[in-house]
Formats: C-alpha cells, structure tokens, sequence
C-alpha cells in the first residue's frame, strides 16, 4: 500500500477543468503536471450604472480596435460583440506564458421596457466601450403637489 501527500491545489484544479469542460471553455493543457501554453475564449467585464434618466455600461476592451467592436438592439436586447486579436508572433520572441486571452467575445443584455432603445450612444475610447442608454420620457420620475383640502 502506498502512501499518496494531499495536494488541495490539485483538487483544486481538477474542479477547475471540470467546470470549463462544462461550460465549454478550453481546459488547461498539462504535460509532466506542468501547465502548457494556451489561449482560452474570453468575456470582458462590464459596470452597469444608473442615473435618473439613463443606464450607463462600460466595458472594458483593452487591444480591441474600434472597427472590430460591434454594438446592437434587437427585440430589447444589447449586444456587444468582436474580437481582440492576437499578436503575430516576432521572430526570435519565444513566450513563456499567455494568460490574456484572445479571440471573439458576445455579451447579451436585456434592457428594461423603459430604455428608449432609438436613442442608445456608444464611444470608445482608450479600451473602454461607454454605452449611454436613456430611459423613455415616461418613466422620469415626476414630482406631484399634493394639496391638502
């Protein structure tokens, strides 16, 4: 019988590739128990904010050109969507480790019935995507005499 140390770390990664098996994310690549280089899909993270008359998402896109971001409503829906693509590799550059990832992202958002979805504004500026999203007239909150008789 032998005798085998406890590794929680090893614990750890193993529920750790078992959940990107799951949600379909590339796993990490091992030989001789050393992690192998690889590129994994990404989602960039966003804030969402609001104010009295507008929500307000920003999303971080740092290397993402303008021209490959693309923004759009359908149906009460708004989606984000491009590509940060990878750099070509140099010659005599070797990497000894790649953890940004690259490729296509998608992030979907239902909108509230109250967002007035014809007058959304996006600027992009310095890897950070700023979507304006106004809230209808109707919705403003208003303020209401009540008289007393």
């Amino acid at each position: 019988m032998n005798l085998v140390r406890w590794d929680p770390f090893r614990e750890l990664e193993d529920v750790t590739e078992q959940l990107n098996r799951m949600f379909g994310r590339p796993a990490a690549r091992r030989e001789n128990g050393k992690e192998l280089l690889t590129v994994a899909d990404w989602i960039p993270i966003v804030d969402i904010s609001e104010t009295e008359s507008a929500y307000v998402i920003k999303a971080e896109l740092p290397d993402v050109k303008k021209e490959d971001v693309k923004v759009t409503v359908h149906e009460g829906v708004l989606t984000i969507q491009g590509e940060r693509k990878q750099e070509k590799e140099e010659k005599g550059l070797k990497y000894h480790r790649v953890e940004r990832s690259y490729g296509r992202f998608v992030r979907s958002f239902t909108l509230p019935d109250y967002v007035d979805d014809t007058k959304v504004k996006a600027e992009f500026k310095e890897g950070i995507l700023n979507l304006h999203l106004p809230k209808s007239e109707k919705t403003q909150p208003k303020a209401i005499e009540v008289k007393v008789g």
